[in-house]
C-alpha cells in the first residue's frame, strides 16, 4: 500500500514492536506527530519537558526492559537537545533510535531556519546514523536501525528525515520484526587458552560488567564461579546484573568499590574479565593494576580486547556460548586458600564499615537511606540515579535481586539524567520507579517533574540535599586544600514548595524515622513524590581510590588535604 514517509515512520515503529515513544514536536516533525495523533490507540507518546529529558526517557526505558528505546525531534536545537542522551547511551551501549525531522532537501546545507546538520554532530557518538534523502528507502533504514542498536555491542543510531522526505509517498509493506545480528562464536585455541589458564589459577576473580547485564547471564556466571572456586566483583555498570546477596559476589569494585572486592582483584593471580572494558575508574594506575596478574577478557567487542590493558587472553565472541565452553573445559576445584583471603577481606571490609558507623555524629547517614529503601523497595523496583556522591552510596548499599533493575550513567557521568531515566523506567516497567539524586544534580533537569504528574506516573524521588556538589567537594576536601571554589550552592530553593508547584506530594526529612515513614508513604501512593533528605556537606563517599592511585593507596577513613 501507498504511504506518507510520516505514516511509514509510525507503521514501522509499530510493526518492530516500539509501544512507547518519548519526545517533543516542532515545525520539522510536525507531519510526524500527525501521525502519532491518528494512530494513539496503537502507540503511546509521551510528552516531555525538554528533549533531553526525553532522550534520557528512552535511554532508562531500554536499560529497564531491554527493547529499543525511541525518541523523536524536531530540527535544529530540537535535534541538537538530544546530543547529550545519545552521548549517554553511546558510553553506556544502551539501544536507542533517535528519529529527528529536517528541513526540506532542496533547502539543506543553505541555513535554512532550524537547519542544522545533526548526523554531522552525531557522528562520533551513535553506532550509525542516516540522512534519508528519498522516501523509497525510509522504512528499510528504520529497520536497519534497529538492528545495528540492538546488535552486538549496543548503542544510539540515528534517523534524520527531511520534510519532503516525510510528506512524500512511496510503497509499505509490513515486514517482521529485525533480530540483532548473531554474535560469532569464539576460536577454539583461545577458549582452550582461557580454560588453561583457570586450571592454573590459585586465586581467580571474576569480574563482570554491563555486558554480562545486557546479555542476562547471571546464572551461567554463578555456575561458573562455583565450579572454579572464584569470586566475582562488577563495574558500575555490571550492577544488577548479578544477585547482591550471593555468598560469591563482592559487590562494585573500582574508585568507589567494596574494600572486600578491590582487594580481591589486587590479590586474585587471575582475573577473568566478562563484558567489562577496564576503565580507568575501575582499574585506577594501570601499571599497578596488571602487576603479577594474569588476565582472560571475554567481549562481544574486539576493539575492547586489551584497549586499556594487556590481556593473555582475548575471548572475541557471544558472551553465554564462550562462558558455556569454558566452563565445560576447566576442572572442578574449591580453592579452600583462596576462599580464607576472601573471607578475611569481608571480615575486614565489615570492620572498617563498623568503625565508620561508630564515628558518625550525624542524624541520618546516606547509608541508612540506603539501608531503609532496601527495606522497603520490591525486587522488580527500578532504581535510577543522578550523577555524584548520590550515585555512589546508592551504588555502594542497595541491594538488587534482578537484573536491569539499576540505570545510571557510568560513562559520560551525565548529571541531570536520572529523572528522565526514572521516568521512561516507570513507562516501560508499569511499576513504581526509585530516583536517588542530588540537589545539584537534580536542579540541572528538574523540570520533567511535569512530565512525571503530568502522566500521574509512580516515581518516587529521593533528594539528598547537602546544599554542595558534594563529590567535586570531596576532592577539594582531600587533594585541593579544603579550597572550595564553586562547589557550596547556597541555594535557597524550597524544594516543598517546587513539589508543590509541579503537583507532586513532598516530604521534608532529617531522621531515618522521618525518613522511614515518608518513603513508606510514598512507596504506596499513585502518583509522583519528592522526598527530601537534609544531609550533612561533609558526608565522604568511601572507599576512595585517589586519582592515578591504584588499591594500595585505598582511602577508607574521613582525611583533610593540604
Amino acid at each position: 500500500m501507498k504511504l506518507t514517509g510520516s505514516q511509514i515512520v509510525i507503521e514501522t515503529l509499530i510493526e518492530q514492536g516500539v509501544t512507547d515513544v518519548f519526545g517533543y514536536p516542532g515545525g520539522q516533525v510536525l507531519n510526524i506527530y500527525d501521525e502519532l495523533y491518528k494512530a494513539q490507540d496503537r502507540i503511546n507518546h509521551v510528552l516531555t519537558a525538554h528533549e533531553q529529558g526525553a532522550s534520557h526517557a528512552a535511554d532508562g526505558y531500554a536499560r529497564s526492559t531491554g527493547k529499543v528505546g525511541v525518541v523523536i525531534a524536531t530540527s535544529g536545537p530540537g535535534a541538537t537537545n538530544l546530543v547529550t542522551g545519545i552521548a549517554t547511551a553511546m558510553l553506556d551501549s544502551v539501544p536507542m533510535v533517535a528519529i529527528t525531522g529536517n528541513v526540506p532537501n532542496a533547502l539543506i546545507g543553505r541555513d535554512s531556519f532550524q537547519e542544522i546538520d545533526i548526523t554531522g554532530i552525531t557522528l562520533p557518538i551513535t553506532k550509525h546514523n542516516y540522512f534519508v534523502s528519498d522516501v523509497n528507502e525510509l522504512a528499510e533504514t528504520i529497520r536497519e536501525a534497529f538492528k545495528i542498536a540492538k546488535s552486538g555491542r549496543p548503542g544510539p543510531v540515528l534517523i534524520d528525515i527531511p520534510k519532503d522526505v516525510q510528506i512524500a509517498s512511496a510503497e509499505y509493506e509490513k515486514a517482521e520484526v529485525v533480530k540483532a545480528f548473531t554474535d560469532k562464536k569464539a576460536k577454539d585455541k583461545c577458549i582452550e587458552q582461557a580454560a588453561a589458564l583457570i586450571n592454573e589459577s590459585k586465586r581467580p576473580y571474576i569480574y563482570i560488567g554491563g555486558g554480562v547485564l545486557g546479555r542476562d547471564i547471571a546464572p551461567d556466571v554463578m555456575t561458573f564461579a562455583e565450579k572454579i572456586g572464584g569470586y566475582i566483583g562488577c563495574t558500575f555498570m555490571g550492577l544488577s546484573a548479578f544477585p547482591s546477596d550471593h555468598e560469591r559476589f563482592l559487590g562494585m569494585q573500582g574508585m568507589h568499590g567494596h574494600y572486600a572486592s578491590s582487594m580481591a582483584n589486587k590479590e586474585a593471580d587471575l582475573v577473568i574479565g566478562i563484558g567489562v572494558r577496564f576503565s580507568d575508574r575501575a582499574t585506577g594506575n594501570t601499571a599497578k593494576y596488571v602487576k603479577n596478574t594474569q588476565f582472560i577478557q571475554l567481549d562481544v567487542d574486539s576493539s575492547e580486547l586489551g584497549k586499556n590493558i594487556k590481556v593473555d587472553v582475548g575471548v572475541h565472541g557471544d558472551l553465554k556460548d564462550s562462558l558455556e565452553r569454558i566452563c565445560a573445559l576447566v576442572k572442578k576445584d574449591e580453592r579452600p586458600g583462596w576462599k580464607e583471603i576472601v573471607e578475611s577481606l569481608q571480615a575486614e571490609e565489615k570492620a572498617i564499615a563498623q568503625k565508620a558507623e561508630e564515628a558518625t555524629a550525624v542524624p541520618l547517614t546516606p547509608k541508612q537511606v540506603m539501608d531503609i529503601i532496601n527495606d522497603i523497595k520490591l525486587d522488580s523496583t527500578v532504581v535510577a540515579t543522578d550523577v555524584g556522591q548520590h550515585q555512589m552510596w546508592a551504588a555502594q548499599y542497595l541491594k538488587f535481586r534482578k537484573n536491569r533493575t539499576f540505570i545510571s550513567s557510568g560513562g559520560l557521568g551525565t548529571m541531570g539524567y536520572g529523572l528522565g531515566a526514572a521516568i521512561g523506567a516507570a513507562v516501560g516497567s508499569k511499576e513504581r520507579a526509585i530516583l536517588v539524586t542530588g540537589d545539584g544534580s537534580f536542579g540541572m533537569n528538574l523540570n520533567e517533574l511535569a512530565t512525571a504528574v503530568s502522566y500521574n506516573l509512580p516515581v518516587t524521588i529521593v533528594l539528598l540535599n547537602n546544599g554542595v556538589l558534594g563529590m567535586v567537594r570531596q576532592w577539594q576536601t582531600l587533594f585541593y586544600g579544603e579550597r572550595y571554589s564553586n562547589t557550596v550552592l547556597g541555594r535557597k530553593t524550597d524544594f516543598m514548595k517546587l513539589a508543590d508547584a509541579f503537583g507532586a506530594k513532598g516530604y521534608r526529612v532529617a531522621t531515618p524515622e522521618a525518613f522511614r515513614a515518608a518513603f513508606s508513604e510514598a512507596s504506596e501512593s499513585e502518583g509522583t513524590c519528592l522526598i527530601e533528605v537534609l544531609i550533612d556537606k561533609d558526608e565522604f563517599v568511601l572507599p576512595m581510590l585517589p586519582p592515578g592511585g591504584s588499591i594500595d593507596d585505598i582511602i577508607v577513613a574521613k582525611e583533610r588535604g593540604e
